[in-house]
């Protein structure tokens, strides 16, 4: 017999040299087999060398010896011996697609649009990174560019999951229950949410959770075909058709409907008077197209989230909401990108299909939109520095917050006395 069947056939002295099992005992029912699938691989390894370099004899009792002991068909054993015999090359590591230097960029770009979900972030990078670069508010190369604007939603979500996590999630409010049954109460125009300027409105009150007392109100209205949103505070309800001529003016279509929820009878009714003044219908019941639902729910959330639960009741603190908003507004309506569902093979109970894009860039589009007003946004939007407004909107928050707290305090002292603590 050769001399490398002896050496395998023959008890060894160290126990590298013996198989991982015995073979099964004799009487054994055919297949049956005592080794475990790791006794089984390491079996395979210490017979794979002498497996290699032995002729057809050997093999066939290598083969024989491996298959009694590990209940495999012989060939399952021949190939796992041949497998086991093959050299492994060594794994190469990948070089990482996106550096530290992308991530940090993408970061940047996702706490300018207000941490949006990746689907929605991915197709405003191709725009929003050449205008941070242009503003010099980005400091990339173009390869790295390239690789930025290119990043797929389930990256840009794999990527953005540790911040996310470290900054929480902004809880999502929503607008109340509204009368969908009521007919409209002034009707002028046809509501149409294709077309822009039929608005859903929103009165907040800035009364910090108390019922009585004065306080400033904040006019949200959020056009339903575009997103388009502008915001205004007023001192009161007498106040809000001012609130809406100064809305009106800002917009670049006029307005043609309002949509709102019952918000009071004094709220309500000069609401009413202003759309009768400007024949603007005005209905607490406007049809729901597709993808128009609760439009306004982004920037309802961003109202909120801004302006907190402080009580606001001063003409300097008016000033500084109003001055908010109107960054806010260049910021939200240029930059910031909305998602709407969209009509197409996704009917029926199938997968929905979603356009993702600015308000702005929906507004320009828009064929209801004339050329001069769409001349007039395509003159704004060059000039504008959304990573210098996103400053600019936080400063004026937290100076915001900081007086609100202050007369907060100031109250409590003139009411329960200088040693009480809330």
């Amino acid at each position: 017999m050769p001399l490398l069947l002896n050496v395998l056939l023959l008890p060894a002295a160290a126990a590298r040299d013996r198989p991982a099992v015995l073979p099964p005992e004799p009487g054994a029912p055919p297949g049956a087999s005592a080794a475990t699938l790791a006794e089984r691989r390491a079996l395979a390894h210490t017979y794979a060398p002498c497996y290699a370099r032995a002729d057809k004899r050997e093999k066939t009792l290598i083969l024989d010896k491996v298959c009694a002991a590990t209940g495999w068909h012989r060939s399952h054993a021949r190939n796992a011996l041949l497998n086991a015999a093959r050299p492994k090359p060594g794994r190469v590591p990948q070089r990482r697609k996106y550096d530290a230097e992308v991530v940090a960029a993408l970061t940047l770009c996702w706490t300018i649009l207000d941490r949006p979900a990746g689907k929605r972030l991915a197709p405003m990078l191709p725009e929003l990174v050449p205008v941070l670069r242009r503003h010099r508010e980005l400091s990339l190369d173009d390869e790295s560019a390239e690789l930025l604007m290119s990043m797929s939603a389930a990256t840009i979500s794999r990527r953005l999951a540790p911040y996310r996590q470290s900054s929480g999630t902004a809880p999502r409010l929503r607008p109340g229950s509204r009368p969908r049954g009521e007919l409209p109460l002034v009707t002028w125009t046809e509501w149409d949410h294709g077309h822009p300027g039929f608005f859903e409105i929103a009165v907040v009150r800035h009364d910090g959770g108390t019922a009585g007392g004065s306080c400033l109100l904040t006019v949200a209205a959020t056009d339903i075909a575009t997103g388009w949103t502008e915001i205004r505070t007023v001192r009161g309800a007498g106040q809000i058709p001012l609130a809406l001529d100064v809305v009106a003016r800002n917009l670049p279509f006029p307005v043609l409907g309002l949509d709102c929820g019952s918000h009071g009878a004094e709220i309500d009714e000069a609401l009413l008077r202003w759309c009768r003044q400007r024949r603007v219908t005005f209905t607490h019941a406007r049809p729901v197209g597709r993808g128009s639902h609760h439009v306004g729910q982004q920037s309802w959330r961003m109202l909120h989230e801004l302006a907190g639960d402080h009580h606001y009741d001063s003409p300097g603190e008016q000033a500084l909401l109003n001055e908010i908003w109107a960054a806010l507004s260049r910021l939200t309506n240029y930059f910031y990108p909305q998602q709407r569902s969209v009509s197409g093979p996704g009917q029926g109970g199938g997968r929905k299909e979603f356009e993702t894009a600015t308000p702005y860039r929906r507004t320009e589009r828009h064929r209801c939109v004339t050329p001069e007003d769409q001349a007039i946004l395509a003159d704004v939007y060059p000039g504008l520095n959304p990573a210098e407004l996103h400053r600019h909107v936080e400063r004026l928050v937290n100076r915001l917050h900081l007086i609100a707290e202050s007369r907060a305090a100031l109250r409590r002292c003139r009411t329960f006395g200088p040693g009480f603590v809330l």
